[in-house]
């Protein structure tokens, strides 16, 4: 059970619910994770905002793959399990690209390197070297792009944090991250 209450769409503030229900008309649900941001009126909408801003930077897949990187990293099973079903159900990513997504890699050469790079800024909490910056330039990201692809590790890192402090219910198909450390991932 929820360590911070998690309301019902209908219980949220008044000033949420909007937010909530532009979510709602998205994916026909509101999941755990939005209705306990919603309990903030102000932290919902910072995080729409933030959120839909970075919904413009990229493209669809290489965002997801963060996603899953970054919940792996930070061990957030809540957002694993989440990013993984968004991700085959929606950006329509195979189940074993997932999986390599979740270990900091990709088959696509390009995104491979920008899910090894959040990975190791998720895992460095930022400090990383001139070799790691080199090598997302190398495989063709400006700067403008490294700035969005921390961006979006720390979209992530606000919500697997959160996650992690509630012990927020997992409303998705379970996915945990201590599987893949198991495998040797």
């Amino acid at each position: 059970m929820s360590r911070l209450r998690i309301s019902t769409r209908d219980g949220a503030p008044a000033a949420s619910k909007p937010i909530l229900d532009s979510i709602y008309r998205k994916l026909g649900v509101v999941p755990n994770l939005s209705r306990l941001i919603g309990s903030s009126p102000i932290a919902l909408k910072a995080f729409a905002a933030f959120q839909d801003g970075l919904s413009r930077t990229l493209d669809s897949k290489t965002r997801a793959r963060i996603a899953l990187a970054v919940a792996q990293v930070n061990g957030s099973d809540y957002c694993l399990s989440a990013h993984s079903y968004l991700a085959i159900n929606f950006t329509k990513l195979p189940p074993e690209e997932v999986a390599l997504n979740r270990a900091g890699a990709s088959k696509d050469p390009k995104a491979d390197a920008a899910v090894k790079f959040a990975a190791k800024v998720a895992r460095k909490r930022g400090h990383v070297g001139d070799a790691d910056v080199s090598a997302v330039r190398l495989a063709g990201y400006g700067d403008s792009q490294i700035v969005e692809i921390v961006a979006l590790v720390t979209e992530n890192v606000f919500t697997n944090y959160l996650n992690k402090v509630a012990e927020t219910d997992i409303d998705f198909p379970i996915v945990r991250t201590e599987a893949l450390s198991r495998r040797g991932g």
